[in-house]
């Protein structure tokens, strides 16, 4: 063998090992490519479906939230209907006729006046010169006041061991309290 044929033969050897070389450092690069991305692609699954379970809990935290403030102004519509209920049967208490009257004061008397209280009238009450007539009044040594209370309609009866409020707002108050829930069931059928 010459030394040009030996000399030929190493180069071609060195061609052939730096091409096996570079082949095997190519399918390594490719191989970590390949890795790479399916990492990246996995990363990417697990970001998405992480982000939509994040929207998704917003989104019903919202839907919750949305709820609860419809219901709280639905609520507050709906007291405020009892509210007007209320006020116009007061309305109509006070502008109940003398017969009607006399006789829800009469009944009244009876019922929560104790013997010697004194009978203290609303300013806007209209017919406390005929309840001072009463019979009742006269069983029950009932005294007449001479000032006016500030009251929703109606009277106070002050006794000697406690007073009792029965005027119209009062008697309305301990109503709306036993009887509100059925107002709103009738009012607000559906």
């Amino acid at each position: 063998m010459s030394k040009e044929s030996i000399v030929e033969r190493i180069i071609s050897d060195a061609e052939k090992e730096a091409e096996n070389i570079i082949s095997q450092a190519e399918s390594r690069a490719e191989q970590t490519v390949q890795e790479a991305d399916l990492r990246a692609e996995r990363k990417l699954a697990g970001v998405k479906a992480e982000v939509a379970q994040k929207v998704k809990a917003i989104l019903d935290g919202k839907a919750a939230t949305a709820r609860l403030d419809g219901a709280k102004a639905e609520l507050a519509e709906k007291r405020r209907v009892i509210d007007v209920v209320y006020k116009n049967a007061l309305e109509a208490l006070i502008s109940l006729d003398k017969k009607a009257s006399l006789q829800l004061a009469e009944r009244l008397l009876t019922e929560f006046a104790d013997e010697g209280d004194e009978i203290v009238f609303a300013t806007n009450y209209k017919y406390f010169a005929e309840v001072s007539k009463l019979d009742i009044v006269k069983e029950k040594k009932l005294k007449i006041s001479n000032g006016k209370s500030a009251l929703e309609g109606g009277f106070i009866l002050k006794g000697k061991t406690s007073d009792k409020d029965v005027s119209y707002g009062a008697l309305l108050q301990f109503d709306r309290e036993d009887y509100q829930a059925e107002i709103a069931a009738a009012v607000f059928k559906g």
